[in-house]
């Protein structure tokens, strides 16, 4: 609990028996912690195994496998199932430091903002941390064009750590999102999309053979994924066309 709020911390897993016990040991070391929820998106190893012997751990396994989107559908409905006030996302592959929940969890159990990310830029984090250059450029890139697209001002638009509201996740439609890694582009511009202030926290990151990463290939997919969201943002805001992830509101 932080400030009378219930604090969930989310994993979405995959293929990560070597890095879950210690992620989810730093996490409950934060001691803001009240539940932690594992979902495992079909995995070859251990990683249910490992989970279900963590302490104060839900756990959920898919039986098949339904993509990082669909893995993260399943995290925030349990959450909310569970009574969370905020949710915060943590890769189980110790790729992102556990450290930063309280910071995030702070900023929106004190009421400054709905939303907030770890970014990787803020601090020149990324290059530090192995991120690949061609990633790093595509990174700012990406970012940059969909600043102008969706009238905002982040610093990126793809880190995996964030932390929510329980009133914020109510709203958004997740439902219309895609199953594949563009949901978490998705999602932040459905944050912006209902007016919401999305806040930045600098964060340490670590590329390493144990940390999940998409390949080169899937990483265009999911970069022109990242340009039709921002374009529908766009067209829908101007009433061009009908969105059921942008959908129209007062």
């Amino acid at each position: 609990m932080y400030k009378n709020k219930k604090i969930v911390v989310v994993m979405p897993a995959y293929n990560a028996s070597d890095t879950l016990r210690r992620t989810h040991e730093e996490v409950l070391a934060q001691e803001i912690v009240d539940t932690v929820i594992v979902v495992d998106d079909a995995s070859h190893d251990d990683t249910t195994a490992i989970a279900l012997s963590l302490p104060c751990t839900r756990v959920l396994t898919h039986e098949d496998n339904r993509g990082y989107g669909g893995n993260q559908k399943s995290c925030y409905r349990l959450a909310l199932e569970e009574g969370a006030d905020i949710v915060v996302m943590v890769h189980p592959d110790y790729q992102y430091t556990p450290k930063l929940i309280p910071a995030l969890a702070s900023l929106i159990a004190n009421g400054l903002y709905p939303c907030a990310i770890g970014s990787r830029i803020l601090g020149g984090y990324a290059l530090k941390g192995g991120m690949p250059w061609w990633r790093y450029v595509a990174n700012r890139w990406l970012t940059l064009v969909e600043n102008l697209l969706l009238g905002s001002k982040l610093s990126e638009f793809h880190s995996g750590y964030r932390a929510f509201s329980r009133e914020l996740l109510l709203q958004l439609p997740l439902q219309a999102n895609s199953d594949d890694f563009v949901f978490d582009n998705q999602m932040l511009a459905q944050v912006l999309w209902f007016g919401h202030t999305i806040a930045e926290v600098s964060c340490p990151t670590r590329y390493a053979t144990d940390a999940s990463s998409i390949n080169f290939r899937r990483s265009v997919v999911y970069g022109l994924g990242c340009l039709r969201t921002g374009l529908e943002f766009r067209l829908a805001r101007h009433a061009l066309i009908a969105s059921r992830r942008f959908p129209a509101h007062a």
